[in-house]
């Protein structure tokens, strides 16, 4: 349980961190993906997604139910921050005219 609240905590600071410590503490991202390589490319790339995969799922059954709409969350969540910092970037970028 205290591994939990603090894995929890962590993915509100960052979700590489919460992923870090979920690889550190726990056996979550062995047991939901299939290689190294697929987990290190969401680290890199999608980390709320992976995330989420890591948490929805369930040995027996993968993702199902609520677990799918937990992933297109992160998923959506990962997009939106690809987005938010073009768009403040563009924002920061003096004008060219």
């Amino acid at each position: 349980m205290g591994c939990g609240c603090l894995i929890l905590l962590a993915s509100g600071v960052s979700p590489r961190l919460a992923l870090f410590l979920l690889w550190i503490f726990t056996d979550r991202l062995s047991i939901s993906l299939e290689s190294f390589w697929i987990g290190f490319a969401g680290f890199l790339v999608l980390p709320w997604t992976t995330l989420a995969w890591a948490i929805a799922y369930a040995p027996l059954g993968g993702v199902e139910g609520f677990g799918i709409l937990l992933v297109a969350f992160g998923f959506i969540m990962d997009v939106s921050s690809w987005f938010g910092a073009g768009r403040e970037r563009a924002n920061r970028q003096p004008d060219m005219v």
